[in-house]
């Protein structure tokens, strides 16, 4: 058995000669708790937010989309996009089409993203759920209707119920322009607005407006078997990753099949760097924090000269005598590693229940309180680096201990 932990615990609880040593300990391990507690807090709120934002993205986003490689168009009757609809694990397959248009009421334009959704898009998304005003219809069986973003509605200035209808502009795929007449070179159609929507997100709110696939088909020039995308729901209980895997080998390299991570992959990678571009700020801090360490080690070397002149003459070697003392900081680091954990988890359970930390007053953002989501891995992974960092500081006054001879 090694004696040279028990040694290290009994310098590291026993009263020191200098008073000091025992305060600059105690501080040491109170600033490693408080970078360690700091950074499981930020980490967990930065997950916090990221979940939050997928929940509002998958109310709009499909759990698989897939588009052409090349060029728009996507044609449904190639056989290797009817063989999906033979696949068991795929509950809800939908044909969309998505192009820019000009949107005008009351003599406001402005562009737009036009998506055309056929009679499944219910079942496919959670539209409905996000619907502030009105209801989601895009065909009454009378005329043709419009859901759009919150912000595109008041960019224009309309509601749902208005009587009056929006004009649609959408620019002729074939044929050429007319520079005499540019009023032909577009296809116009004035259709009722059935409701609103708010994802909370900008690139959604702003500009997305939900129209009949018919319509699409009709403005933008599409026959009935093409399509720009198919968004796809999978059964309940089937693996999102083999469902994906199989349907790429099925289509080949000529479409692209994107899960909701990859659909919105410039906001999770910006989502990601912030992350860790925070947690590398709160490493630098506790590194700083670890100087500490070195500080409390030297002195307490200083303080022990006594003890390691009798430890020598006892036996131990120059390497056992730094052993002793790298388990000394390393019991320090450790201490507030263990202290600063529970304390961030803690801090970070009663927010997520009680929500005590708002977000402003409360009342004026999406969110009234600030989310938090404790991922083990992201624990594991401070813990790790307070420990390693705790270890460096150990090793550096520990490492040219000598007792001479």
């Amino acid at each position: 058995m090694q004696i040279e932990p028990h040694i290290a615990w009994r310098y590291l609880v026993a009263k020191k000669r200098q008073n000091a040593i025992n305060i600059i300990s105690g501080i040491s391990c109170l600033a490693v708790a408080v970078v360690t507690a700091a950074m499981i807090c930020v980490l967990s709120v930065m997950n916090g937010f990221g979940e939050a934002v997928e929940q509002m993205f998958s109310q709009l986003d499909p759990e698989l989309r897939i588009t052409p490689a090349s060029g728009k168009v996507l044609q449904l009757d190639d056989e290797r996009v009817q063989a999906l609809y033979t696949m068991q694990d795929l509950a809800v397959i939908a044909s969309t089409i998505e192009q820019t248009a000009l949107v005008e009421f009351r003599g406001k334009q402005v562009p737009a993203l036009l998506k055309g959704v056929d009679t499944t898009y219910q079942q496919l998304t959670a539209i409905d759920s996000i619907i502030i005003d009105g209801n989601y219809v895009v065909w009454d069986g009378a005329f043709e209707r419009c859901v759009m973003g919150v912000g595109l509605a008041n960019t224009i200035g309309i509601g749902a119920h208005f009587i009056s209808p929006v004009h649609i502009y959408a620019p002729k795929r074939v044929g050429n322009v007319n520079m005499l007449r540019p009023e032909t070179n577009f296809h116009t159609k004035g259709i009722f607005i059935a409701g609103v929507f708010a994802v909370n997100q900008i690139q959604y709110d702003d500009t997305y407006m939900l129209i009949s696939l018919p319509l699409a088909r009709e403005l933008f020039e599409y026959d009935n078997n093409q399509a720009t995308a198919l968004e796809l729901k999978l059964q309940s209980g089937s693996s999102l990753k083999k469902v994906q895997k199989t349907i790429r080998a099925t289509l080949g390299e000529e479409y692209i099949v994107l899960n909701r991570y990859e659909q919105q992959a410039d906001f999770y990678r910006i989502q990601m760097i912030e992350k860790w571009l925070t947690a590398l700020l709160l490493v630098f801090i506790l590194l700083i924090a670890s100087f500490n360490i070195i500080s409390s080690l030297s002195m307490l070397i200083l303080d022990k000269k006594d003890d390691i002149r009798l430890l020598h003459t006892l036996g131990a070697d120059n390497q056992m005598i730094r052993r002793i003392f790298l388990y000394e900081g390393w019991m320090i680091s450790a201490s507030g590693a263990v202290i600063g954990t529970l304390l961030g988890v803690a801090i970070c359970a009663i927010q997520q229940h009680f929500g005590l930390l708002k977000l402003g007053n409360g009342t004026s953002y999406v969110l009234s309180a600030y989310p938090v989501d404790i991922q083990l891995p992201d624990v594991l992974l401070v813990l790790v680096v307070v420990l390693l960092l705790g270890a460096l500081a150990a090793w550096i006054p520990a490492r040219k201990l000598r007792v001479d001879n």
